[in-house]
């Protein structure tokens, strides 16, 4: 006897237990709230003071605040 019959129901196991994989592309997008007012480049949300400070002092000469005026340091974050 052969192993036809496991291997179709293997395959039909398995086809009902995979999901369909999810993009995050469009939520990413969505998080993208920081930015920079000179060159309109954006950040996700979750950007951390030293990421911008270092975009806005190596790209534009210029300090956080003049780059991100509305973006406010978390309490407790650096």
């Amino acid at each position: 006897m052969g192993n036809g019959a496991k291997a179709q129901q293997k395959r039909e196991r398995n086809a009902k237990d995979n999901k369909v994989a999810k993009s995050q592309l469009k939520s990413n997008v969505k998080a993208m709230d920081i930015q920079c007012q000179i060159c309109k480049s954006t950040f996700l949300k979750t950007t951390r003071a030293p990421q911008l400070t270092e975009h806005a002092v190596n790209k534009h000469s210029k300090t956080i605040a003049e780059c991100f005026p509305t973006y406010e340091i978390p309490a407790g974050g650096k």
